[in-house]
């Protein structure tokens, strides 16, 4: 049986966060936690030239966020070389982010926290008392989980996992949340979003 890859990394290294909020990047990421990818495979994914790939990749591979797991003769006698990531999955601290690059990761985990409160009404179904949060709380609201995701992911650190990325960020996600439902700050927010779950945001 294959053994599985290191499950997570926490990133608190600001050269490193600043590399992981370019968009290129992380999509390569997610393409290679799927499976290996040659540059050619990863250009055409991405619908860019395979010199702007191969530069991303070296940035990446520099960074060691990714690794050439093999390297195949095509058949045209060229050599390719398959990529993947040294982790299943990267997570960036939220206090080590830096401060002109801290509003573009919040705005991922407001987006993040969206789905999970989305899937509370969803869930719950609609009622129709409202439970009101403010973009402040929101922001609160997402700063925190984010925290909480760090928390649960260092418990991961130090595993290995066949689980695919998708897979296992739901399931820290998920620990997260329960993590902070617990909490005295938050509890009486999540009982009351439970107990009357339209929440407009």
């Amino acid at each position: 049986m294959k053994l599985g890859r290191k499950a997570v990394k926490i990133i608190r290294d600001p050269k490193i966060i600043k590399i992981l909020s370019d968009q290129v990047r992380r999509e390569i990421l997610r393409f290679l936690a799927a499976r290996p990818l040659t540059e050619t495979q990863l250009a055409k994914k991405l619908n860019l030239s395979k010199s702007s790939v191969g530069h991303h990749l070296q940035i990446l591979l520099k960074a060691g966020l990714i690794t050439v797991s093999e390297m195949r003769v095509s058949s045209h006698g060229i050599v390719e070389k398959y990529y993947e990531p040294t982790y299943t999955l990267f997570l960036e601290d939220v206090d080590s982010i830096p401060p002109n690059l801290r509003r573009y990761f919040i705005h991922r985990y407001i987006e993040r926290l969206r789905g999970m409160l989305s899937a509370f009404q969803a869930i719950r179904g609609v009622d129709e008392q409202v439970c009101a949060i403010t973009p402040e709380e929101l922001e609160e609201l997402a700063e925190e989980i984010a925290r909480h995701i760090i928390t649960v992911g260092e418990r991961y650190s130090a595993l290995e996992t066949n689980m695919g990325r998708e897979s296992l960020f739901i399931k820290i996600c998920s620990e997260a949340l329960k993590s902070m439902m617990r909490e005295s700050r938050w509890k009486k927010f999540f009982h009351v979003s439970l107990q009357n779950p339209v929440i407009h945001l």
